[in-house]
């Protein structure tokens, strides 16, 4: 594996880690996809630094087990925003 590569997936494992970031706001951050981020993560690092990877396997697995909290929360914003502008 190229060293730009390891390099990448130890900073974006200390961001999602220090952050609580989502995939999301990882591949936002560092303008990449969601599917390296996820692969660095979960794939990659885990060659390269075992316990970083385990620490950042927690934090996907947290965001992950709430998302479905998430989008219900979007939708229920997005329906009520809608209405206020209907009744304007």
């Amino acid at each position: 594996m190229k060293t730009y590569i390891e390099e990448r997936a130890i900073e974006i494992a200390n961001y999602m880690i220090e952050n609580n970031a989502t995939v999301r706001q990882a591949a936002k951050n560092f303008g990449i996809s969601k599917s390296t981020v996820h692969k660095d993560v979960t794939e990659r690092l885990e060659q390269v630094n075992p316990s970083l990877a385990a620490e950042a396997r927690k934090v996907i697995d947290v965001n992950k087990s709430e998302r479905h909290i998430r989008g219900g929360m979007a939708t229920k914003e997005k329906y009520a925003h809608q209405h206020e502008q209907a009744a304007m």
